[in-house]
């Protein structure tokens, strides 16, 4: 019993340590976070978009197991925390071997391995040293790097390229343990929300996705927010102008549309949804004196202006959709579709009040009591809100640095091959001095093929012009003859 619960963490070890099981998990999350782009997602999604998307029962099963939040579901996490211990694991198990390889490269040959080498060739020489330096001479005129390796039977040349590629594959198991790293730190630590802010309007409290609420350690103002449409009237473009107040001080300021949000303290603030709150923001309207001049104002809701020193003007009521009845006017609904608008104003001298109505939709001019001013309705302006969805993600540093880093790990993978030439003078099968070239690429084996081939053309010309010089200085060199002795 004792043997066999010792042999748990052997046997746990081995199978997170197996490259199936690291591939099997890395599908995993690929498939969960697949079902986090098709099942709408929590808070991204408006409440009542997800009621209409699914049925009750089907929304409560999706909540309790998570799917309307999957990258902060608590299974989504373990997963993602089992995927990186399988990776650590799998690196550890194969990081000697490729230790070996990289830190002691296999320099010299023997016979068994130059049998064994697939790109080889034997080029015929008459002296060992002559044939290794014009071998030397083509690597560098090829662009290889030589290294000479001493050996009183066998003298030959090392060459390779590219050799770091063989730890490429540990690059890439790190940027995947930072994107990881950076998903479980975000998920643990992060939190997202939404803040409704209208015109003016300042706060530094959120509505977190999990219920609550949250407080900033500085406010964010709206100074302005509006909506840009297309020729058919569907939305454009959203925009805020917001501003970071802290200590009282407004410290930052930027105009914010989608897909660029203003970032602060590492809080990023998007601009999410652009609505109306259904309230009255400000009434224009035309006042003329009697006999007088005409200006246009803009009336605040029970906000008293001047229209002289003697006479001011009220806008006491708002009344989105009316009707009449009993010679009164009532709401029929919020839609501000057929608006009617009450005007008090107000004889400072006398202190008596004079009650208008507005009709725009049957008659611009105002209504009612008479007064010293006459009012045409010019605009409504209806109040709005800017949405703004709030995220904390303190793990995107280690992400976008992951992505950069897997990036480069791919490219020395994929582009970088580390190629190897041998070059020995040895006998061959008939025990005649030869030049054995070998060559090995760990892949494209095809593309190395080409410039092995082109190597050994230049090792023969190398050979060929070394011969011919060879012979014209034997014939240069003058002749002894006996002439002269006797």
């Amino acid at each position: 019993m004792a043997f066999s619960l010792l042999s748990i963490p052997k046997r746990i070890h081995k199978t997170l340590s197996n490259l199936r099981t690291g591939v099997v998990l890395l599908i995993l999350v690929g498939l969960a976070s697949a079902l986090g782009t098709f099942i709408l997602q929590r808070p991204a999604t408006d409440p009542d978009k997800l009621a209409q998307a699914y049925s009750p029962t089907t929304l409560l099963w999706l909540d309790r197991l998570g799917l309307t939040d999957i990258f902060h579901a608590w299974w989504f996490m373990t997963l993602l925390g089992l995927v990186s211990l399988s990776i650590i694991l799998v690196s550890i198990d194969r990081f000697p071997n490729a230790w070996r390889f990289y830190a002691r490269p296999y320099r010299k040959t023997d016979s068994h391995f130059r049998s064994a080498v697939q790109n080889k060739i034997e080029l015929p020489i008459t002296n060992a040293e002559d044939g290794l330096n014009a071998a030397e001479r083509a690597l560098k005129k090829s662009g290889w790097p030589v290294e000479r390796i001493a050996d009183r039977n066998e003298p030959s040349l090392f060459s390779e390229r590219h050799r770091f590629s063989v730890m490429a594959v540990y690059i890439v198991h790190a940027s995947l343990l930072l994107i990881l790293a950076g998903g479980i730190i975000d998920g643990l630590f992060g939190f997202s929300g939404f803040m409704a802010l209208q015109k003016g309007q300042t706060s530094n409290s959120i509505q977190l996705r999990t219920g609550g609420t949250k407080q900033l350690p500085f406010s964010v103002k709206c100074y302005g927010a509006g909506q840009e449409n297309y020729a058919d009237g569907s939305p454009k473009r959203w925009w805020s102008k917001l501003t970071v107040v802290q200590d009282g001080h407004e410290v930052e300021s930027k105009e914010i549309v989608v897909n660029d949000p203003l970032i602060h303290q590492g809080l990023r603030f998007y601009q999410a949804s652009f609505g109306t709150t259904g309230n009255l923001d400000g009434l224009k309207v035309v006042a003329t004196a009697d006999g007088g001049a005409s200006r246009e104002i803009t009336l605040a809701m029970n906000e008293p202006m001047d229209l002289d020193p003697n006479t001011s003007v009220t806008l006491a009521e708002y009344i989105p959709d009316f009707f009449v009845r009993d010679n009164q006017v009532f709401k029929r609904s919020d839609d501000p579709v057929n608006p009617a608008f009450r005007l008090q104003v107000k004889d400072k001298a006398t202190g008596e009040d004079a009650k208008l109505w507005l009709f725009p939709a049957y008659n611009e001019s105002a209504q009612g009591e008479k007064t010293n001013y006459n009012f045409q309705y010019r605009d409504m302006q209806m109040g709005y809100y800017t949405g703004l969805e709030v995220s904390h993600e303190p793990g995107q540093w280690l992400v976008w640095g992951g992505v950069l880093l897997m990036g480069a790990g791919l490219f020395v993978a994929f582009y970088l091959v580390h190629m190897r030439v041998w070059i020995a003078a040895v006998p061959d099968a008939r025990g005649s001095l030869v030049l054995w070239v070998g060559g090995q690429a760990n892949k494209n084996r095809d593309r190395f093929e080409q410039k092995f081939n082109e190597l050994v053309d230049n090792i023969r010309t190398e050979l060929e012009s070394a011969s011919a010089i060879s012979r014209s200085a034997k014939k240069e060199q003058p002749e002894l003859t006996m002439a002269g002795v006797k």
